[in-house]
């Protein structure tokens, strides 16, 4: 179907065969006196052989109708030169294919033809050879010259070349075909000789040349494509083919080519990084006294000691970061800088053919067909330096490429192994924007990088080009432009300074909706979303106000850049006619200079453009430095060897910035192997702390930390992937079915299973959003027995569990009988009544161990421990109606007043329906009989189990409305005036041309033009007009940009915030934030440039089209035909490239979903050691991006060589046209046309560029928008009927027949609900997994909005009130402490509804004052991002001190206490009985001992009400509440 090139090497060497064969068939037909002479060695000596032709005779060869070259040129240059070009590059040839062998290429049948063909070419040359010599043996004057036999033996190294090719697997050969083409191209010139001496003298001598043949597959068609299919990009058509038949998928895209992926390019980046840090770190090492005091211990004493310090290595100089990319980088792009060498000089040619051309109309006498070879030229000028431009291109954006993918990598890679400390310096969002925004900054910066030495190379070769066109007059423009320079030097320094300011706030605003997205559970239940909608808005707003400052700043440098070029020429014009009334500007004169000016106007314009990109790449490339030179953890503060597993601590050490202090831990713990130890103590104890330090996450200062043996670690939040059930347990282990089944059913899981709609294959929300915490805990702990360790880091994870589950676990896991026994394990827990069965416990207290020894010998020792259990290990629970009283023994106490409850927003099996697929009702997956053949169905389905919805790309054309929506975000106004502007500007330069060529059509009277100064100055007006109109079609556009983009965030943020929590649930964090990144700044920057450039080639091509019509109206026969043509090939490339560019921006959300879910779990990956699958799932998906944007970059280059093909076409047409119609244009009128023809190829190609552009960036419109039509909860506030403001007064709630589904074709979860619960009641909810315990709760506050049946709170039906004006009157404390970042005072008042007493009150009374207090700013003390600087324990009571805040008549809990210490827990429960007597309280429970003394208990089953009645009454019954009040030993 498609041509190929490979074919052609063998036409081309079949022909120069036959030219060959004739030549040297003629030479025995020839007449004696006809001497040939092969090749010479000396031209001149040659020339002196023949004395009737001279090396260059112009009379033969210029001057004259029918030009031909002499013979002397013909036998020298035509003839060496192919045998030049083959031995100069011949030599490095071999040199290249010696080093890089790709591979054995068998023999085909066209290799074997040309093999053949090559050989007989070489026989007829020697066939040649030794006729030369019988001539010479007859008497023929035949100069045989030292190197006449080379002429034959370069043929023998071609045929060599062919076949080493061949060995070396090269399928194609660049450096063959040059010289084959040069070959040819001799050979056909002195061919056409020939004939012509045929027909001048009746006879047939044929000249032949030299010539040989040579040997020209993979996924990605490029490497197996010939020469000239890869300098016309002709590999790519297939695919253009398909794109434009039917929107292109995922299926269509090729592999990447191997030096583009990962795996091969960021090493190499990394790698050099590494040895540039390596250069500039020292060790400095030194004695030092130090005195080792322990004052603490009892006998302690001070000891001298001189002891040696290592410092931490100083930096002399900071590590270059960019010359590692210049190393990494540099010599593939160096590529670049040749084919540019080469296109700046090719650039040249067209202003001197023009020249030419106005000399040939000027002349009246010269020969026609100079004309016509002017054309020619003209065109074979253009249409390579079309071919050069598009192959720099290529080189510079895959470069740019490899450096994107090379920027991803090295900061994924350090994002593994970055410091605690470190980390809190870098956020989420200031790492996504290193991903994003900063890698897209280098991107844009490599294509133009080379302009910097281009650019200055371009106007030094313009003005000497007009020095000899104008003389001395040419440096008024020098100095014109010298002035520009320190004026675009002061905008570009005050440009980087807002880039700056810039990147921050887009860092901040990033973290803040990283957080808001993560924490959107929270936001929703407190009404927090106006209050987080602020404050983003404020980020946003100070983003837009540098936005707008670099807009000014941006406008006053196109201005000056603009006008640049149109200044210079003014200023030389003026002084050039000013200086000498006898300087004439001509058309020569004139339009040769306005072809250099236009030629000067682009690096002109393309030099802020570039001082833009460097500098935002510098400020890239700053923060990218600093990133990658943080801090990272120390890999020698724990010694791991493959032996079995025991710890030991000694004199350890260590530090970490805990709540915002330098707390120093001393530990001295020495642990045997298959031990189980428990570590217990207070809130900020210290607890997780040590498992950070024997994971070696926290810095090691002193001392020694030994881990013998592999780790698992279980954290006390659980890190959960994006990813099915099984693959979270597995964990990139192998499948062991026997043993897989075995971990599931000892963590309990089973269950769990069977409520899954696909089982283990039911996929996992980001985060175990569709899990309950005590699921997503369970799973965390089988992820680790799985993976068989020899040492288990267990960080309290019992503690979001049931009771029954909890002791199922640890006898079946963690136990002395347990999977683990064993194992090394060391258990942190809260849970006294696992003590007596471990075999060491630590107790904890600000950071050391206090005591250590078994359960007995603490007890026995009477010290805080034995005290403090003692003390909680019997407790009355008494229920206010008197009735019952019970004693619980110390081995019923699991954590003393927990307030626990099956997950307001993950329970099992509401979770389930809230968005899994396919999931029935839970009663009747419960149903005995029907459980075997429920789960073979589900396993047998697992695509009922899929949750996320992976980003889709539309296909078709971008719709209408999308542009009207970002025309309407702009201002109908705004648009209309900056489409007037353009408008004024191109007509004031198309004036001002034609005015100039009317100038240099004014007749010359005595040697002068008299209305010169009149032309000057109309001329000078016409152009300070444009300048005005530029400065204001660059604001009004960058204006407009900034209002749209202002619009277009604020919807889609409102959008986001207004969507359900099924919609977070189902939509990856990634796809969320790549909107709020990448394709946001895509709104900011890329979008209003693009329209403007748009605008400007759309102008510029109407324009030239109007000259070129008006000058030579011949044109007009061409114009519409190649304007189709136009129109076909842009409709043509857009279907493809925009169909590309939706898929590389849906396969970009992925890295980030990816690189989240990395951040979140850096700590279980190292400590499970699978960093390297991690970077290689990593690496995957950005390769699978790159797979979508490389066909993208590629198309771009086949659309730009064939448009300036068919713009070359129009450019040769105006001059063929110009050239017929000479006798009647005048000089000015053709220079005009043929200027403006000149530039018509850049604007046509610019312009079709730009409208692919448009309509391919438009998609980040598109994809903003995407969002405004998704589901929307219920409005946020009604302004009727209005409610009380102090409503709920009683708290009273009455539920009538409620009933609720989380999807339409779902069952009821909850059905045929109807209970009252009085004001100031204490009510316990609790059941069996899946009962619908939770979701009553998602009922209460509209999380799920019900089907049937309503809630009353105090007689207000709440599905008539806006949600805020529900969620804000009622409290919940959510089971997983949400913190944002930010100051404590925010996080307990966002609204700042409350003063500083209050909140001091609700600290006070949640246990906080002191801890708060004690910090160094108080309520100003900034949380990071997540609370990570705060213990869980402390997130959790500051979540308590907001309930205590806001003090609304209705309280829910949910498991409100699980990770504070049993003390801690006490004072809450008493503070939340004092605090709480008036209001409702509802607790969702897991433990029963905490609801024991409550009014009454609801007992639900199946989503229907089971029991409710008071503790007592309910046990008496022995029900459902006394089977579950026995199985947790209350009974």
């Amino acid at each position: 179907m498609y041509p190929n090139f490979d074919s052609i090497d063998i036409s081309v060497i079949i022909t120069i065969l036959f030219l060959q064969f004739l030549y040297t068939f003629s030479k025995f037909l020839e007449f004696p006196h006809r001497i040939w002479v092969s090749a010479a060695f000396l031209p001149v000596l040659i020339c002196k052989q023949h004395s009737s032709h001279t090396a260059q005779d112009w009379n033969r060869t210029w001057y004259t109708e029918n030009p031909d070259f002499t013979q002397c040129f013909q036998n020298t240059v035509l003839v060496w030169l192919p045998c030049l070009y083959l031995w100069v590059c011949g030599p490095i040839y071999l040199i290249y294919l010696h080093s890089h062998n790709h591979g054995y290429i068998c023999m085909s049948h066209l290799n074997k033809a040309k093999t053949a063909v090559g050989l007989l070419l070489w026989i007829i040359c020697w066939s040649d050879v030794f006729y030369s010599f019988w001539e010479r043996s007859h008497g023929s004057s035949v100069l045989l010259k030292p190197m006449f036999v080379n002429v034959c033996v370069h043929q023998l190294l071609a045929a060599l070349l062919v076949q080493y090719e061949r060995m070396k697997g090269v399928r194609s050969s660049g450096v063959m075909l040059i010289y084959w083409l040069l070959a040819l191209l001799c050979a056909t010139v002195t061919f056409r000789s020939r004939i012509l001496q045929v027909l001048d003298q009746v006879t047939s001598g044929f000249f032949g040349f030299y010539c040989n043949t040579f040997c020209l597959q993979n996924p990605c068609p490029e490497l197996g494509a010939s020469f000239l299919s890869r300098i016309s990009f002709w590999w790519i058509t297939r695919i253009m083919v398909e794109g434009y038949k039917c929107p292109l998928e995922e299926k269509d895209l090729w592999s990447l080519n191997p030096e583009d992926c990962s795996q091969r390019v960021v090493p190499q980046l990394v790698h050099r990084w590494k040895a540039e840090c390596q250069k500039v770190i020292r060790s400095e090492t030194l004695y030092s006294p130090k005195t080792a005091q322990h004052s603490e211990c009892k006998n302690a004493q001070a000891v001298e000691s001189e002891i040696l310090i290592v410092k931490t290595p100083l930096k002399t100089k900071e590590p270059s970061l960019f010359l590692a990319l210049c190393l990494t980088f540099g010599p593939y792009f160096l590529v670049s800088c040749f084919y540019k060498i080469i296109q700046d000089i090719l650039m040249f040619v067209g202003p001197e053919i023009l020249r030419l051309l106005i000399d040939f109309v000027i002349n009246s006498s010269a020969p026609t067909w100079h004309g016509y070879f002017y054309t020619a030229l003209l065109f074979s000028c253009t249409s390579v330096q079309s071919l050069i431009l598009q192959k720099y291109f290529h080189v510079c954006f895959v470069s740019g490429m490899r450096l994107r993918t090379a920027i991803i990598g090295a900061v994924y890679r350090k994002a593994l192994v970055i410091s605690s400390t470190a980390r809190r310096t870098s956020t989420v969002g200031e790492m996504v924007n290193l991903m994003s925004v900063d890698a897209q900054r280098f991107m844009d910066l490599i294509t133009y990088i080379n302009m910097i030495w281009s650019a200055p190379l371009q106007v030094v070769l313009a003005l000497y080009f007009l020095w000899q066109n104008l003389g001395p007059s040419v440096l008024a423009g020098v100095a014109v432009m010298v002035l520009m320079v320190p004026v675009n030097a002061v905008i570009a320094m005050k440009t980087k300074t807002y880039q700056v300011a810039q990147m921050k706030s887009k860092d901040t605003r990033i973290k803040l909706m990283n957080e808001m997205l993560n924490g959107i559970k929270v936001l929703k239940l407190y009404a927090w979303e106006l209050a987080f909608k602020d404050k983003v808005s404020e980020i946003r707003e100070s983003e837009l106000r540098v936005l707008k400052k670099a807009a000014y700043l941006g406008a006053v440098s196109t201005f000056t850049w603009v006008c640049a070029p149109f200044l210079v020429a003014l200023s030389t014009f003026t002084v050039y006619i000013l200086i000498n009334k006898n300087n004439v500007l001509d058309a020569q004169k004139a339009f040769v200079s306005l072809a250099l000016f236009n030629i000067l106007r682009f690096p002109l314009n393309m030099l802020p453009m570039v001082i833009s990109s460097m500098v935002q790449a510098s400020v890239s490339l700053r923060r990218l430095r600093v990133f990658l030179s943080h801090e990272e953890l120390q890999e020698d503060s724990v010694e791991h060897q493959a032996a079995a597993g025991y710890i030991i601590i000694l004199n350890m050490y260590v530090y970490a910035c805990v709540s915002a202090c330098l707390c120093v831990y001393r530990l001295n713990v020495c642990i045997p192997e298959g031990s189980l130890v428990a570590v217990v103590g207070h809130v900020g104890s210290g607890k997780s702390s040590l498992l950070s330090a024997l994971l070696g996450e926290m810095d090691k200062l002193e001392g020694t930390v030994a881990v013998k043996g592999s780790v698992a670690y279980v954290p006390q939040q659980a890190w959960i992937q994006n990813s099915t059930l099984r693959d979270n347990i597995m964990f990139g282990q192998e499948r062991r079915e026997a043993w897989y089944q075995l971990v599931v059913e000892a963590c309990a899981l089973q269950p769990d299973l069977e409520i899954l709609p696909a089982g283990d294959k039911t996929e996992i929300g980001e985060k175990g959003v569709n899990l309950s915490g005590g699921q997503k805990q369970r799973v965390s702990l089988a992820r680790a027995v799985y993976c068989e360790r020899a040492v288990y880091l267990l960080d309290d994870p019992l503690s979001a569990v049931d009771a029954h589950v909890g002791k199922h676990i640890f006898d079946q896991v963690i136990g002395p009988q347990g999977l683990l026994k064993d194992k090394t394990r060391v258990l942190v827990t809260n849970g006294f009544n696992y003590l007596p069965q471990v075999d060491l416990i630590l107790v904890m207290s600000q950071g050391e161990v206090t005591e250590m020894g078994s359960y007995q010998q603490l007890m026995a020792t009477e010290g805080a421990f034995s005290e403090f259990l003692r003390t909680y290990t019997a407790v009355d629970y008494t229920g206010n109606n008197g009735m019952a009283h019970y004693k619980l023994s110390q081995q019923n106490v699991i954590i003393l007043f927990h307030c626990l409850f099956s997950v307001l927003l993950c329970q099992p099996a509401t979770r389930q329906q809230i968005s899994i697929p396919g999931v029935r009702n839970l009663s009747k997956l419960s149903q005995p009989n029907k459980e075997g053949q429920n789960v073979r169905l589900k396993t047998e389905n697992p695509e009922v189990g899929k949750l996320m919805e992976a980003d889709k790309a539309n296909v078709g054309r971008v719709q209408l409305s999308v542009f009207w929506a970002y025309l309407k975000a702009v201002g109908f106004f705004l648009s209309c005036i900056s489409l007037l502007l353009f408008l004024t500007h191109h007509l004031l330069s198309l004036f001002s041309n034609y005015w100039l060529s009317l100038w240099t059509d004014d007749p010359v009277v005595n040697g002068t033009q008299p209305d010169r100064l009149m032309r000057l100055g109309v001329y000078s007006g016409l152009g300070l007009s444009q300048g005005v109109a530029v400065f204001g079609y660059s604001l009004s556009v960058s204006i407009g940009g900034i209002l749209a983009s202002r619009v277009l965030h604020q919807s889609m943020l409102y959008d986001i915030l207004r969507s359900p929590m099924s919609f977070f649930e189902r939509t990856p964090s990634g796809n969320l934030v790549n909107r709020f990144a990448k394709e946001m700044d895509t709104i900011d920057s890329v979008i209003p440039s693009i329209i403007k450039m748009f605008i400007g080639s759309m102008f510029n091509v109407l324009g030239a089209c109007v000259v070129i019509l008006i000058a030579t109206p011949l044109v007009a026969i061409i114009i519409p035909f190649l304007g189709l043509l136009y129109f076909f090939v842009q409709r043509f490339y857009v279907a493809s490239s925009r169909q590309l560019k939706r898929l590389e921006s849906v396969s970009r959300s992925p890295i980030y979903s990816h690189f989240n879910e990395t951040l979140l779990g850096t700590s279980v990956i190292r400590a499970f050691g699978e960093q390297a699958r991690f970077i290689y799932e990593s690496d995957r998906r950005v390769d699978h991006n790159q797979k979508a944007y490389y066909p993208g970059i590629v198309a771009n280059r086949w659309l730009a060589v064939r448009l300036e093909f068919v713009g070359n076409c129009i450019v040769s047409f105006a001059a063929l046209f110009a050239v017929i119609a000479r006798e009647s244009l005048s000089p000015g009128i053709m220079g005009l046309s043929i200027s403006y023809a000149l530039q018509l190829t850049a604007s046509l190609t610019w312009l079709v560029r730009m409208s692919s552009d448009i309509e391919t960036n438009i998609v980040a419109v598109e994809r903003v928008k995407e969002y405004t039509d998704t589901e929307k909860e219920a409005e946020w506030k009604h302004k009727c009927p209005p409610i009380p403001p102090r409503w709920p007064t009683n708290g009273c709630i009455d539920i009538r027949g409620f009933g609720l589904r989380y999807r339409h074709d779902l069952d009821l979860a909850i059905r045929n609900m109807t209970i009252k619960i009085n004001g100031g009641e204490k009510v316990g909810i609790v059941g069996r997994t899946g009962a619908g315990k939770s979701s009553l709760t998602l009922g209460l506050f509209r999380i799920i909005e019900g089907a049937e049946g309503h809630i009353f709170i105090d007689g207000v039906d709440i599905a008539q009130l806006g949600l805020h004006d529900l969620r804000s009157r009622i409290t919940i404390i959510p089971q997983d402490p949400v913190l944002f970042s930010g100051s404590l005072r925010m996080n307990l008042d966002p609204f700042d509804n409350y003063d500083d007493d209050d909140v001091w009150r609700a600290l006070e009374l949640s246990h906080l004052k002191t801890f708060v207090s004690g910090l160094p700013d108080g309520l100003s003390h900034e949380c990071s991002e997540g609370g990570e600087n705060l213990s869980v324990g402390q997130r959790q009571l500051l979540c308590l001190a907001r309930a205590l805040l806001r003090k609304t008549k209705i309280l829910v809990l949910d498991e409100a206490t699980a990770a504070v210490d049993p003390e801690t827990d006490k004072l809450i429960q008493s503070t939340i009985r004092s605090q709480f007597e008036d209001c409702t309280v509802l607790t969702i429970a897991h433990r029963l001992n905490t609801i024991m003394d409550y009014n009454r208990v609801l007992v639900l089953d199946r989503g229907e009400i089971a029991e409710f009645d008071t503790p007592s009454h309910l046990i008496t019954k022995r029900g459902a509440f006394h089977s579950m009040a026995k199985d947790a030993g209350l009974v």
